[in-house]
């Protein structure tokens, strides 16, 4: 079939000729992109990049009337976006919860992209909507090996995981669930309780970045059973896992219900090694997974578990043009129920090639790799007499900050760690992240230098000139600061 247009269509016939010509274009334009730009993201801030916009001819905020074809579209375009991103492939991208895709899941995204299936309706995602079920029944099998019936559904983040995990909570025990976390909870726990009108979650005290049982215990003696505890299984700034088999413990004794944002932690379950420190969360009523951190997926590939599967009839909603009674009582697959989106792209796909490709035991194996690798780094810091290591780490955050700034008031060392964490971003030499937690030393709360390391194949090797560098940046630094 000819396109009238003169476009060219990724699927049908011709499609994956056509999509393979022009992904050699874009690949061809990225590498070009990713050789110039050099390091792990491009110097010079924010001016630099809106610069190298503005020289392709874009940067106006006005739609062109006239197209400039696809190959050369496409080439200038995706030299740009490889020129001016941040590379999590580069051991120096080291600041975030965000990692470097796996090529074979990137490969079958284009797939997923490509043949486009809308995971609303069966019939427009027949295979897609089949393969998505049997992956999430694998997840949810992870996450509860004992369960006769636990299910998952695929999310676009941690964020939209924890916010189901609230909304299911609400519709089971009412409007007037009080959500009960730590101080270490992503802040999307209490965005999600805003969202739903409930009220401003009770936050407990935490120890060296975990919950404290006994605080959680205080609170539980003042509120009723219609009361959702929120657990964390690697938080944000450390990766510390909370007292899961202690909480969830207490919550049955309390009658309450538990979920556990595992969002960074939870594909540890895939390492025999690492699933010990989560103990305790197959004891959880739900549990937020995301795939774009030990899963090494592009974004999104967030999951939510639920231990019962009957929790999630709190999603189900009917429409006659998607869901029609007859044809759902004639057989055919109700899509719409499992997402509180309608349309939405076949995430899960990339993702079961993923877990075929590697088996949990392979991405297992990546997810001690990185761990073991943040104790190795943690212990280079440990040695050094110019950094001092915050804490041994939990997961694959290393937090550490230059001595140089040991003998400052805190509030100038603070600015100074600022400071560093920014200069080399403006170099483009390094991404590194930053926290905000007590010191172990003196117990004053102090901002720390991140490392969030979750590059699979990076050694800690890697990381020494990083380290090098802060501390060169920060005794930079310091000289302005005194000679002022």
């Amino acid at each position: 079939m000819s396109a009238h247009n003169g476009v060219q269509l990724a699927s049908g016939p011709q499609g994956a000729e056509q999509l393979g010509a022009l992904l050699g274009v874009a690949l061809r334009g990225m590498e070009a992109g990713i050789l110039e730009r050099g390091g792990p993201l491009p110097a010079g801030g924010p001016a630099v990049v809106s610069a190298a916009l503005a020289a392709a001819g874009g940067g106006t905020g006005r739609l062109p009337l006239e197209g400039i074809g696809e190959e050369r579209a496409l080439e200038e375009m995706s030299r740009l976006l490889g020129l001016g991103s941040a590379d999590p492939a580069h051991p120096h991208c080291a600041a975030h919860l965000v990692c470097s895709s796996l090529a074979v899941s990137v490969a079958a995204d284009v797939v997923a992209s490509a043949l486009n299936p809308s995971m609303d309706v069966w019939e427009l995602a027949p295979m897609a909507s089949e393969i998505e079920r049997d992956f999430t029944a694998g997840i949810a099998g992870l996450c509860y090996p004992a369960e006769p019936s636990p299910d998952a559904v695929v999310t676009s983040g941690g964020t939209e995981s924890n916010l189901l995990a609230l909304l299911l909570a609400r519709t089971l025990l009412g409007a007037g669930l009080q959500v009960v976390c730590g101080a270490n909870a992503h802040h999307s726990v209490t965005r999600a309780a805003w969202l739903l009108g409930l009220p401003t979650p009770v936050v407990v005290a935490c120890e060296d970045d975990r919950m404290v049982p006994a605080a959680l215990e205080a609170a539980l003696e003042r509120l009723g059973p219609a009361t959702l505890v929120v657990a964390t299984a690697g938080t944000t700034n450390t990766g510390r896992i909370d007292p899961l088999h202690q909480i969830a413990g207490m919550c049955r004794r309390f009658g309450v219900r538990l979920h556990v944002d595992a969002a960074y932690g939870g594909l540890a379950l895939c390492s025999e090694e690492w699933s010990r420190h989560l103990h305790g969360v197959e004891l959880a009523d739900s549990v937020t997974l995301d795939m774009h951190k030990f899963g090494w997926q592009s974004i999104a590939a967030g999951l939510l578990a639920t231990r019962n599967a009957a929790d999630l009839g709190a999603l189900t909603i009917s429409a006659d043009y998607i869901n029609a009674s007859d044809d759902v009582d004639a057989g055919l697959p109700d899509l719409l129920g499992r997402s509180i989106w309608t349309s939405r792209r076949a995430d899960a796909f990339r993702m079961a090639v993923t877990l075929m490709a590697l088996g949990t035991n392979g991405l297992g194996r990546l997810v001690e790799h990185c761990c073991a690798t943040a104790r190795e780094v943690a212990a280079e810091i440990d040695r050094r007499s110019d950094l001092r290591l915050w804490q041994s780490p939990s997961l694959s955050t290393v937090l550490f900050r230059p001595t140089v700034l040991d003998d400052l008031p805190i509030a100038a060392g603070d600015a100074l760690v600022g400071r560093v964490r920014r200069e080399l971003l403006a170099r483009g030499t390094a991404i590194v992240g930053r926290a905000a937690l007590p010191d172990s030393v003196d117990g004053q709360r102090k901002l720390w230098l991140k490392l969030t390391l979750l590059h699979p194949n990076a050694s800690d090797a890697d990381y020494r000139s990083l380290l090098d560098q802060v501390v060169a940046v920060a005794a930079e630094e310091t000289g302005l600061v005194e000679s002022r």
